[in-house]
């Protein structure tokens, strides 16, 4: 269950994009001159196409493809191996003068050590990403490390979270007023309401509720302005201990404190206790969402030996790139990557869609659709396909009504994908499940 908080709008991770290969065509690192074979990698880096980069490793020189691994190793979810791998580069791929290289390395050796909560480190490659490559970034990628850029220093002496040992178990879950859902937790024995956000790098704690839990709040503040859309100061706290749904249990965890105001909803009369991003959703392990609205929950650290069936290994494969959740759908031949939002009210398909399928919309009628969480862009021309059909591993599935747009928008994040995949698509379907400890995506249809 893949959140975007609401008015966020998915930020470019790249540079606009260049002209790729075709689908079914091999890059033949082997022929290409270095600079043309490391030109085509980064661009299948940008294009998401991690699967065919994986595919060229063997063909790479030792180091190169050490490289590369650690590169693949961040957005499969896997940041211990990452570090290995990347971190006795830093030094010579600095050196190099290879800012495309050095801008990847550094980048993702912050997003791992955030990820396995070494906040010193992070805090420290965020600034030398920032202090190196600053003048280099685009405004969206720089949009992109402002949090942990920002807010990592206050952090930074804060102690890892721990996770207590759970067997599965099922929670029952809710739509807030603007239609995300909402999971029971509990912060020191208090029960509350915290929105899900697993894409997010931090979890966040409203003012009031971490001063009726007592909790201790740092008096330094961070003033960050891609969270809500305007500038907002924020402040650290840890909470001792942190309950989701009354079973799994996390200790000494970092949340960041937001004023209520920062994250009032007026039109919904909605105000956000708090989110649950990915640090505390990563000790959840897999999480399946039904449509009775509950989610099943098969934790990475249990109590009991697992099910034989613990794991799902059969469905699409998923990727962390940045602040995307990136699905894999189709066959091995003809593998189309989709970013998934969960906390997208709507579905729409991109111009890269468009262009392999226009002819099925001849003699429909074109209207203007407007982008979900993206005000500054004009109403695009798009069409309506009636039904869509999606190959997630095994299985297939179809959605219905989803707006097709015929015109790239100048974003790298949304046109080197085929789609956007919103809560409308996945309310369609009887179950979907994230496993993060193997990457894999599944549905269950009826």
């Amino acid at each position: 269950m893949l959140l975007v908080l609401a008015g966020t709008p998915l930020l470019a991770q790249q540079a606009p994009p260049q002209p790729q290969p075709e689908q079914g065509e091999q890059v033949h690192t082997g022929i290409a001159s270095g600079l043309d074979a490391e030109a085509r990698l980064q661009n299948l880096l940008a294009d998401h196409q991690f699967l065919r980069v994986e595919a060229q490793l063997d063909q790479l020189p030792p180091e190169e493809a050490q490289f590369y691994r650690g590169i693949l190793a961040n957005r499969n979810n896997d940041p211990k191996t990452s570090i290995q791998l990347l971190e006795p580069l830093v030094e010579k791929v600095a050196a190099s003068g290879n800012a495309g290289q050095e801008k990847l390395l550094r980048k993702a050796l912050a997003e791992d050590y955030l990820r396995v909560d070494d906040f010193a480190k992070a805090a420290k490659a965020y600034q030398a990403l920032d202090s190196r490559l600053g003048a280099q970034l685009s405004a969206d990628e720089r949009d992109e490390i402002e949090m942990p850029l920002k807010m990592l220093p206050l952090a930074q002496a804060n102690p890892p979270m721990t996770v207590e040992p759970c067997d599965p178990f099922v929670l029952q879950v809710s739509k807030n007023p603007l239609g995300l859902t909402d999971i029971p937790v509990f912060v020191d024995a208090r029960p509350h309401t915290w929105m899900l956000d697993p894409t997010a790098p931090f979890n966040l704690i409203s003012r009031s509720l971490a001063k009726e839990a007592g909790l201790k709040v740092s008096e330094e503040t961070a003033t960050i302005h891609t969270l809500t859309g305007r500038p907002i100061q924020v402040h650290v706290t840890i909470v001792p201990r942190f309950t989701i749904g009354g079973r799994l249990t996390l200790r000494a965890m970092t949340a960041f404190v937001y004023e209520d105001a920062d994250y009032y909803f007026p039109r919904s009369h909605y105000q956000v206790e708090g989110v649950l991003g990915y640090p505390a959703l990563s000790a959840l392990g897999s999480l399946t969402i039904t449509a009775d609205a509950t989610v099943q929950v098969r934790p990475e650290k249990q109590i009991e030996p697992p099910a034989k069936d613990d794991r799902l290994t059969n469905g699409a494969r998923f990727f962390l790139d940045g602040d995307q959740v990136i699905v894999a759908l189709g066959d091995a031949k003809k593998e189309r990557m989709f970013a998934v939002d969960a906390g997208g009210q709507q579905t729409y398909l991109t111009a890269r869609y468009y262009d392999e399928h226009s002819s099925e919309f001849n003699g429909q009628k074109m209207e203007l659709f407007s982008l979900p969480g993206m005000q500054a862009l004009a109403p695009q021309p798009a069409y309506i396909a009636e039904t869509v059909p999606l190959d997630v591993g095994p299985a297939t599935v179809s959605v219905h009504y989803v707006q097709v747009l015929t015109q790239p928008l100048g974003l790298a994040a949304l046109d080197d994908v085929y789609g956007v995949l919103g809560v409308d698509a996945l309310d369609q379907l009887k179950a979907y499940t994230f496993d993060y400890r193997t990457m894999r995506f599944g549905v269950r249809a009826e």
